[in-house]
């Protein structure tokens, strides 16, 4: 076959398209994350992600192939691979792990939940952040940051540059959390089980949580990841409350003739259950711990798709219309759950 019959013949072959262009650039954006995890391990590959998809999205070589023929399949990645990431996310948890904490720990857990959560909301909402910001970002800080922002999003039908504007700042905040939190955890007059119960209790990722929490031995890494597990089984009823909000918004829309028919999300959705199912299924105790080990990769690895997909959404130029109001948002936020768990935990301990 000679050079050009081989040139025809390629012009011929129906392009890529669809969702795969963008899904293959997220598998290279998570093996990238890998990469840096490597070499940097105090760097999550999940904000590595995110980093790296903002980057993406605004280097001259590739911002033409995010924007256009990779939308669809990044889209897909920060939705659908979301949804799947959470639902093995409930593999982390078991309900006996979390009652071992005992009642005074639930209950501060609760409280620093309850007033970040309303704590950021009112004041996202007194800033007059457009949208679904004020929600995602409170949700993020009192809830597991990126995920319980997709989460969310996916019962609020939040608009996807609302999303990764959160994603962005509540990844940034808990990246600042792995440097800063150590340093205080000695003029705060912290134990080992103290600082790992307030790490738990106020950074947002659980990889950040990990990062963060092993800086003061064995026993804070313990703490932190069982309390820091028990904020993330509040966000299915966190998301069930979003979703019924958001179906009593619909069906006002609807009556002044402005939303569609079938509109309106369920109150309690697919991967809320499947979530839910999970933590049931890890509590019986049936999995082996092999069968644990890979569906938590699996689940790092969904969810470092989806936040590069998220990640390549963020519009620098866009946000920075409303950066000086959502970083002071940010702020507002980091103090009241510090601030609050900080109380909880030496009331408690």
């Amino acid at each position: 076959m000679t050079l050009r019959e081989r040139a025809t013949r390629t012009r011929s072959l129906p392009p890529l398209g669809g969702d795969a262009p963008g899904l293959l650039l997220a598998a290279a954006g998570v093996a990238a994350a890998l990469g840096v995890h490597a070499l940097v391990p105090a760097v999550p590959e999940l904000t590595a992600a995110v980093v790296l998809g903002m980057a993406a999205a605004h280097l001259p070589g590739l911002r033409p192939v995010v924007r256009g023929v990779a939308r669809s399949g990044l889209s897909t990645a920060g939705k659908r691979l979301m949804r799947l990431g959470i639902v093995l996310l409930g593999l982390k948890l078991s309900l006996g792990d979390v009652l071992g904490l005992g009642w005074a720990t639930v209950a501060m857990v609760l409280t620093v939940v309850a007033a970040t959560f309303a704590g950021t909301l009112w004041l996202g909402r007194r800033l007059g952040l457009p949208g679904d910001q004020s929600l995602l970002v409170a949700t993020g800080y009192s809830i597991c940051g990126a995920s319980a922002i997709g989460a969310v999003s996916q019962a609020a039908g939040s608009e996807e540059e609302d999303v990764a504007s959160s994603v962005a700042l509540v990844t940034l905040c808990g990246t600042l959390a792995i440097a800063v939190l150590p340093l205080l955890q000695h003029p705060l007059g912290l134990g080992e089980i103290e600082f790992g119960r307030w790490v738990g209790a106020s950074v947002h990722d659980v990889g950040q949580v990990v990062a963060t929490a092993q800086t003061g031995g064995p026993g804070a890494l313990r703490e932190a990841v069982l309390v820091k597990l028990m904020r993330v089984v509040l966000l299915a009823p966190l998301v069930a409350g979003v979703a019924v909000v958001a179906r009593r918004n619909a069906r006002g829309a609807a009556a002044d003739g402005v939303a569609k028919s079938g509109s309106r999300p369920p109150i309690v959705p697919l991967f809320v259950a499947g979530f839910l199912a999970m933590i049931v299924l890890r509590t019986t105790g049936v999995l082996p711990d092999r069968a644990l080990a890979l569906a938590a990769d699996g689940q790092q690895l969904l969810l470092a798709a989806a936040l590069f997909g998220l990640g390549s959404a963020v519009h620098l130029p866009t946000m920075m219309r409303t950066g000086g109001r959502i970083a002071l948002l940010g702020l507002g936020s980091w103090v009241v759950v510090a601030g609050v768990s900080y109380v909880g935990v030496l009331v408690t301990t």
